[in-house]
């Protein structure tokens, strides 16, 4: 019992001063304090190392496949071949419980952090957001009324549309509302009907935005009608604070949706893509009240539609890097916040073209009408198809009569064979 400080008269130690001690174990210092502060819950501080290592041992990671069983299905199936992502020729512990030995949980991996980075209860990942949105109506909604503005009936691109995939999840589509303006007495009066609404779904806009005489209902508002609120917010934003970056979030990101947020402001579940700003592998997420992620995760279409074991590595180190509050680990992220004199000093020095201002977009949906100030270099005419025959090929965008390279979404170390194409297109 020495140590405990119970029966001492010895204070215990704080949530962080315990997190801290826990530094040795390798994990993100918020997922110690989870440890730390359910040790300190128990009145039993000595416990917080033992579960800080076993949420390290849940973590997805290489394993040596000594079981003479080909193709394991705990242990991810076929090894990939050696230099595949992600390395050398390995198993995973993809649905096998180290601790037991038992057979594991996908869900008890990537989703896990990635729930924690967003503040929800619990999370399961599908194969991408469309997916998130199906299994989400399919399990909570089968044959079910479920509320949506008109001015949220997107299509996304390659032509999927939101009336489209609701209906190829059994729920049933109830339009309230107008294109432009939608006010919370339209979904009040939709409740009346003889058949109550399973959901009210938010949709995020995506690639367009609404200007002029507009008006549509906010998640806390709805929040109080009665049926649980799932807010399709997109893009993947974790948090509106961006805890991740040292200068805090940048102003092309204001008024953007994230998920932290919409369910503090009442949101049941959230759903969002894994390949936008959340700056991952391309999957799709649920994330909210853990028994309605249940509900989805254990929906038979929730096995058609998961993801493989690349795609949750690649998602669990994206969480871990939140988690860190290392924005600048995430591809996207340090692209996105480069410093406008950093790129301009870049242009400069590759010592082709004319060095110019321009405008970056997030793309893919994310932030319609949002531009990131940016540096890059200018070509006098359409020099893109010269360029995409460079090794390697070289995309640009035609501005004006003029070639631009964008230098924000070139990584610094490829400068040099940037400079090698345009000298070669003349």
């Amino acid at each position: 019992m020495a140590g405990d400080g119970r029966g001492t008269g010895a204070r215990p130690p704080s949530v962080d001063a315990l997190a801290r001690s826990l530094a040795d174990v390798g994990l993100p210092h918020p997922l110690l304090v989870d440890a730390a502060r359910q040790a300190l819950a128990e009145g039993r501080p000595e416990r917080a190392r033992a579960l800080a290592e076993a949420t390290a041992r849940c973590l997805l990671q290489p394993v040596i496949n000594a079981t003479g069983v080909l193709l394991h299905t705990n242990l991810g199936r076929a090894p990939l071949a050696a230099g595949a992502p992600p390395g050398p020729a390995r198993a995973s512990n993809l649905e096998l419980d180290l601790d037991s030995g038992r057979r594991g949980s996908r869900g008890a991996h990537a989703a896990r952090l990635v729930a924690r980075a967003a503040g929800a209860e619990a999370a399961t990942v599908v194969n991408n957001g469309a997916a998130a949105v199906v299994l989400v109506l399919a399990a909570l909604a089968p044959g079910r009324p479920v509320l949506v503005s008109r001015g949220e009936l997107v299509e996304i691109g390659g032509g999927f549309r939101l009336p489209e995939v609701m209906a190829a999840s059994g729920a049933r589509l109830v339009e309230v509302g107008t294109t432009n303006r939608t006010r919370l007495s339209d979904y009040r009066r939709a409740l009346d009907g003889p058949d109550p609404p399973a959901l009210v779904l938010k949709v995020h806009q995506s690639n367009f935005r609404q200007l002029g005489f507009v008006e549509s209902v906010g998640v806390g508002e709805l929040a109080g009608l009665g049926p649980p609120v799932v807010a399709d917010i997109g893009s993947g934003l974790l948090d509106a604070s961006t805890p991740w970056l040292a200068g805090g979030p940048p102003p092309w990101l204001a008024g953007e949706p994230a998920a932290r947020q919409t369910l503090g402001a009442g949101a049941a579940l959230v759903t969002f893509s894994g390949d936008k700003l959340f700056g991952g592998p391309q999957a799709g997420v649920v994330a909210g009240r853990a028994e309605l992620v249940e509900a989805c995760a254990s929906h038979p279409l929730a096995r058609a539609l998961r993801p493989g074991g690349l795609v949750l590595a690649a998602l669990q180190a994206t969480a871990l890097s939140y988690l860190r509050g290392a924005g600048t680990e995430i591809p996207f992220w340090r692209m996105a916040t480069a410093p406008v004199a950093e790129l301009r000093r870049r242009a400069e020095a590759l010592g082709v073209g004319r060095p110019v201002p321009c405008s970056s977009v997030a793309g893919a949906g994310s932030l319609p009408g949002s531009e990131i100030p940016s540096y890059g270099v200018a070509l006098e005419g359409d020099r893109t198809a010269a360029l995409r025959s460079a090794h390697p090929p070289v995309v640009a965008r035609v501005r004006e009569g003029w070639t631009v390279l964008d230098l924000r979404t070139v990584d610094p170390a490829d400068d040099d064979l940037v400079a090698k194409a345009v000298a070669q297109c003349g």
